[in-house]
């Protein structure tokens, strides 16, 4: 990283991707190794459960719809009912088996990459055998911070729904029920949007700082303000991307047999999306780690490099927690104190 980190905070939107893009080139090689050992499996996982996903409820529509047509009480709705239930059990244990995959692919990748931009910024040298070293003792931090964001996020929807299934039922469906419930969904779409963000930037705080879970959480709601426009920016662009991406591998390879394209089509147009998906996950990972130092830098936070050196190397031995004294440097305004 080539700034001073009191010079971070002056960093635009534009700035912020420029910062990450030149992080990425100038470690290209480790990059390339994080990017094929984790983003790409990620990636992979990700498409091909969409993939897998859309042929097993097909099978579930066309059972469906027998089953409308066959008669009450007959063998074939029996025959049917059962199939049904085969393929629903068939469908929800692959999505819990992709779930669990998901997550430890993400916390992994995640690990590596805040791991790997915070030794750049130290200046600390740093090659692959040491991030494969370092991350599964890093990804135990993300896993809590991961499980309280998760709680946070249910009972908020929870909360959400309720909220909006009492104004239905109390203003009914009609024009003024939903005049009511669009100010709300409008609501709960921002809050999603703000809660994802914190989470995301506590993740890095999780392996930088002594803080994880929900001290993790309320560590990053407190660097995030004064920024909170542009790192949520940041998510929602990554995020529709993310979002085009699958929706183009779901309509154009997942569905694309049905349009009549050709299997090596298909094939061509899924390494596409594939190269496409691992290029934003990658590019995410590092940008949510450059907004961290961003964020830091703007509430007058650094970290010394020398001292977050030394702690990098702590995750090469037995883990041992980081301490925050050691990971924030002095407010520059006491700096200036005569």
């Amino acid at each position: 990283m080539d700034r001073e980190p009191e010079e971070l905070q002056f960093l635009s939107l534009v700035g912020i991707y420029r910062t990450s893009g030149k992080l990425l080139l100038s470690s290209r090689r480790l990059f390339s190794q994080i990017l094929l050992s984790l983003v790409l499996p990620l990636s992979l996982l990700f498409l091909a459960h969409v993939h897998v996903s859309h042929l097993l409820f097909s099978r579930i529509d066309r059972s469906e719809s027998a089953l409308e047509r066959a008669a009450p009480d007959s063998p074939a709705e029996s025959r049917l009912l059962s199939r049904l239930s085969h393929q629903w059990a068939a469908f929800l244990l692959f999505k819990a088996l992709y779930l669990v995959f998901l997550l430890v692919l993400s916390l992994l990748s995640t690990s590596a990459v805040v791991y790997t931009i915070a030794s750049l910024f130290s200046a600390k040298p740093v090659d692959f055998r040491k991030v494969l070293t370092v991350v599964p003792k890093v990804w135990r931090r993300l896993m809590l911070t991961f499980l309280w964001a998760f709680l946070l996020l249910f009972a908020y929807n929870a909360a959400a729904l309720t909220a909006i299934v009492l104004v239905l039922l109390l203003a009914g469906e009609g024009a003024l029920g939903l005049a009511l419930a669009a100010p709300l969904l409008l609501l709960h779409l921002a809050g999603l949007v703000w809660i994802s963000v914190v989470w995301h930037l506590a993740s890095v705080v999780s392996v930088l700082e002594d803080a994880r879970g929900l001290a993790a959480m309320r560590k990053s709601r407190g660097l995030i303000r004064g920024k909170t426009w542009t790192a949520v920016a940041i998510f929602c662009k990554l995020n529709i991307l993310f979002a085009a991406i699958e929706l183009g591998f779901r309509q154009l390879v997942a569905k694309g047999g049905y349009a009549g394209r050709s299997a090596a089509a298909r094939a061509g147009l899924g390494l596409l999306f594939l190269a496409a998906l691992c290029a934003v996950v990658m590019f995410g990972l590092v940008v949510q780690t450059v907004v961290y130092f961003v964020c830091k830098s703007y509430h007058h936070e650094s970290i010394d490099k020398s001292s977050l050196s030394d702690h990098l190397e702590v995750y090469l031995g037995d883990y041992v927690p980081l301490k925050e004294r050691d990971v924030q440097l002095e407010h520059y305004y006491n700096d200036a104190t005569p």
